[in-house]
């Protein structure tokens, strides 16, 4: 199936797999992968790493400081995957502990962080035939993409998938640690001042609670068949 050169937007609440969704739909169509998620959480570790989060407060004017003299966050493709880079440091694991995953909500919900992730993701998404995931891509950072997908799974489905993302990682996560973070960021995410997180009004919505990977790449080769008039 040949796609024209569109943006593909995918929102939706943490651990609803967005992003190995979003990977499967670029390595099928060919699309370049953009991990907004990636660039919030490389903002968040490179907050914690310059001690400019202590005392569990975030220090904004240093840090919007940093972003204003050009933080270099970028994607690099190593060994056929998409990485995010700081400079020339590859962070793509420190990124996903648990402890970078407390404080990313509280960081990308101060407006100059959803301003920086913004502008690099529209000069990533300049040319088209891109897929981006997140929480207001569809609604923000690209309300004119043409396909957009909202992602939902059940609350016991999305904290063990969390639950065995991290002990895949070599982590040693507590259950009720992993509920209660994923219950903060979801509560952050819907109710932060600046672009919270919902569904757009045109945007197709997957419930991929009891799916298969290869159940959810069907699905939106459906939606795409559907949206676009495309016959194979």
């Amino acid at each position: 199936m040949t796609l024209p050169d569109i943006i593909i937007a995918i929102d939706g609440r943490s651990s609803t797999g967005k992003s190995s969704f979003a990977k499967l739909i670029a390595s099928e169509f060919s699309f370049l992968y953009l991990d907004s998620g990636a660039l919030y959480r490389a903002v968040t570790l490179f907050a914690m790493e310059r001690g400019l989060i202590a005392v569990g407060k975030i220090d904004e004017s240093s840090l919007n400081a940093e972003l204003e003299a050009g933080l270099d966050v970028h994607f690099e493709y190593v060994d056929g995957a998409s990485r995010t880079f700081i400079g020339d440091r590859c962070v793509e694991e420190e990124i996903r502990t648990l402890e970078v995953s407390s404080w990313v909500s509280p960081i990308a919900a101060i407006p100059f962080v959803r301003a920086f992730v913004d502008g690099k993701l529209h000069e990533f998404g300049s040319r088209g035939k891109v897929v981006m995931d997140g929480r207001d891509i569809g609604t923000a950072v690209f309300p004119d993409a043409q396909l957009k997908i909202f992602l939902t799974a059940a609350p016991e489905i999305r904290a063990q998938r969390r639950f065995d993302e991290l002990k895949a990682k070599g982590q040693d996560p507590k259950m009720e640690d992993v509920v209660k973070n994923l219950e903060e960021r979801d509560y952050i995410d819907s109710h932060r001042e600046t672009n919270p997180l919902r569904r757009a009004e045109d945007a197709f919505v997957l419930d991929n609670s009891r799916m298969t990977i290869k159940e959810e790449v069907e699905w939106v080769r459906g939606v795409i068949q559907g949206k676009f008039g495309i016959l194979e």
